[in-house]
């Protein structure tokens, strides 16, 4: 039996643990018990307060630099991630997660890409695993089990140093159960050809996990309904066939009909969808696997079809511009990610 710290929701919070809770931010950077609040204030809002009051909340993140969040040592399950920060930080900053003492991140992803917000702009989320609050509140419940230290950290590529970075890192300190796995996520961008009218959101996948999610923000650059493509899962060993086929992009995200509106739910949600005069048009998605995990013994692979309709009623290939982020749990080690795309070909303002 899974101990309360892996327990879904709120069926375990009554039971008592041998588990540890600590929490990493800004003004307790490691972690330590007993270790908040010890900042001294060298003018500043808390000048007259002194120790102990609100003097470090927040960080600047240099120009070209890679900071540590957080390093963890030992055991455990991270909880909860909370981070705030400016809008240019979403695209212009990476953020990755190592576990066990990895050398390649098991998460590398664009900052706001990860929770739900691509096209660096805010969205509202109201799921269950990632929440983004007014005003661009970051959220993350993602269970992340570690066994021997976990890695966080966020580079900073824009040409500017960014301030005003507030993060909240919780974790318990616990044994993992030999069943958990580790998470893993994944960003892509590419543009589709008339040709090949597809956005590959996961390939190469290696070991045996489940898939647990999709985030995609995508760039209408074609008038018109641009939704008709399948999502299509290719599982240990498919080819040219997939395992599991959908029937059309709103309805993998939880719609039908062209959508009509926005939504945001536990599981799934259309929460963007931007058309301003002299722009072109911007649609964020999601769908969490939480009750419907796509489990694999050995390889995944993950597209979706970009497709809209000619005038006379047969499909037309879209050539649109598809980021995505794919999360999923596995066993180590995990198969090499893709190199991650410059600053200049990840901008979406």
């Amino acid at each position: 039996m899974l101990n309360q710290p892996f327990q879904f929701g709120l069926g375990g919070v009554h039971l008592l643990t041998d588990a540890k809770t600590r929490s990493i931010c800004a003004e307790n950077p490691d972690g330590a018990k007993g270790g908040g609040a010890k900042a001294v204030p060298e003018g500043g809002a808390a000048r007259m307060l002194g120790e102990g009051w609100k003097v470090r909340p927040c960080i600047t993140l240099p120009k070209g630099e890679t900071t540590v969040l957080a390093d963890i040592a030992g055991a455990g399950v991270i909880q909860h991630i909370w981070i705030t920060c400016a809008e240019t930080a979403y695209r212009d900053c990476i953020l990755r997660m190592y576990w066990d003492g990895e050398e390649t991140p098991s998460v590398e992803v664009p900052l706001g890409d990860l929770f739900c917000c691509g096209h660096a702009r805010r969205a509202k989320i109201n799921s269950l695993p990632i929440a983004v609050n007014p005003s661009g509140g970051f959220n993350s419940y993602w269970p992340m089990p570690f066994r021997n230290g976990a890695r966080i950290t966020v580079e900073n590529q824009r040409w500017e140093d960014i301030g005003g970075f507030f993060y909240q890192i919780t974790w318990a300190e616990t044994a993992v159960p030999v069943e958990a796995a580790y998470l893993h996520a994944q960003w892509r961008r590419s543009m589709g050809t008339r040709e090949v009218p597809e956005h590959v959101i996961l390939d190469g996948i290696e070991g045996k996990g489940q898939y647990v999610g999709t985030y995609l923000a995508w760039t209408q650059l074609s008038d018109g309904w641009w939704g008709e493509g399948e999502i299509k899962f290719f599982l240990d060993g498919d080819a040219d066939n997939p395992t599991i086929c959908g029937t059309g992009t709103e309805d993998y995200f939880g719609g039908a009909w062209g959508f009509g509106d926005t939504f945001s739910t536990p599981f799934l949600g259309y929460p963007l969808w931007e058309r301003v005069e002299g722009q072109v048009p911007k649609h964020g998605l999601y769908r969490w696997h939480v009750m419907d995990p796509i489990r694999f013994d050995k390889d995944l692979r993950v597209t979706i079809q970009e497709l809209g309709w000619w005038p006379n009623g047969i499909y037309q290939p879209l050539t649109d511009d598809i980021a995505s982020v794919g999360y999923w749990y596995q066993a180590e080690p995990h198969a090499a990610f893709p190199a991650m795309a410059a600053p200049h070909e990840r901008w979406s303002r």
